[in-house]
């Protein structure tokens, strides 16, 4: 049974036993692209795909799918299919208080990577072309298997498809090496770039605020303009928010319209806190070190 078929299998029990009321998935668009899809009826699983290019982070959902709708309402439950990398942004939401895990199906799937491209082109089929690069993040990745699941589609690799020879951060490598003044000309000239279009934030599902501290025309720190202290504010502001939340699916730098290298901002604070604490996000549902979980359940950075 191919992955495709085994997904559609659970989704179809998962809604037809009413453990749920919706499946997150992947579906093939009108255009031949890969894109999230919302499945509330078993007789729409037959939509759902698994393949390459299922690139989206599909945990950026769940906040909104899981909050009630009416005041008083019964706790939602809904199903997702994740990644080994979409699977750590789980536990960082639930040690945050987002949702409890029983509201949440996991459909883990053993991953053998995502190509490039995944999301804005059509990837051709085996053997009509050449086959893509995985994107880097794939390419730097030491785990294929999610880390919280319900369901597991696929068996654990014997011997990691890609233990060999796992290329360094080269990127981060070249930043580290920079002085302090060409690290900030490099990144202010990134930041100036920026269109505050939000699409970085949009596909992040650790940007969860209910009202965004970067879009308030009243805010004391920025405002809602593209001058170069907005963007620059914007972007500094967000990777702090990000330190120690941060679980690298890299969907926030796949979105941009402008190639800024975000990620890499966030891989180097990443690194920091690893140093510091001793601590990846998302490995286990437990709160990082610059996140505070208040008794009433609330959660300050």
């Amino acid at each position: 049974m191919t992955h495709a078929a085994a997904i559609r299998g659970k989704a179809r029990e998962l809604l037809q036993t009413g453990q749920v009321e919706c499946v997150l998935g992947y579906e093939t668009g009108s255009r031949g692209r890969v894109r999230p899809a919302f499945i509330y009826r078993p007789e729409e699983v037959e939509r759902l795909v698994w393949n390459q290019a299922c690139t989206h982070n599909l945990t950026t959902y769940l906040p909104a799918k899981l909050r009630p709708t009416k005041p008083g309402q019964t706790p939602r439950h809904v199903a997702v299919v994740v990644k080994a990398c979409d699977s750590r942004a789980i536990n960082v939401l639930l040690a945050e208080n987002q949702f409890t895990r029983d509201q949440v199906h996991v459909i883990g799937v053993v991953c053998d990577g995502i190509v490039e491209g995944a999301g804005f082109e059509r990837i051709p089929e085996s053997g009509a072309a050449p086959p893509p690069a995985l994107q880097r993040r794939c390419q730097r990745c030491d785990d294929r298997v999610p880390l919280v699941y319900d369901t597991r589609i696929g068996e654990p690799p014997a011997e990691h498809p890609l233990a060999e020879n796992l290329p360094g951060d080269a990127e981060l490598d070249r930043l580290e090496a920079m002085t302090p003044a060409e690290r900030a000309g490099f990144w202010l000239a990134q930041f100036d770039r920026c269109l505050r279009c939000y699409a970085c934030r949009q596909a992040c599902p650790m940007c969860n605020c209910p009202t965004c501290l970067y879009e308030r025309d009243d805010s004391l720190w920025v405002g809602m303009g593209i001058g170069s202290s907005e963007k620059r504010t914007f972007h500094l502001g967000r990777a702090y928010h990000l330190a120690g939340r941060c679980i690298g699916c890299d969907e926030c730098e796949r979105v941009c319209p402008m190639n800024i290298p975000i990620s890499l901002l966030n891989r180097k604070l990443a690194k920091e806190i690893e140093l510091a604490f001793g601590y990846r996000a998302g490995l286990a549902p437990v709160p990082g070190p610059l996140v505070t979980v208040l008794e009433s359940g609330e959660v300050k950075p």
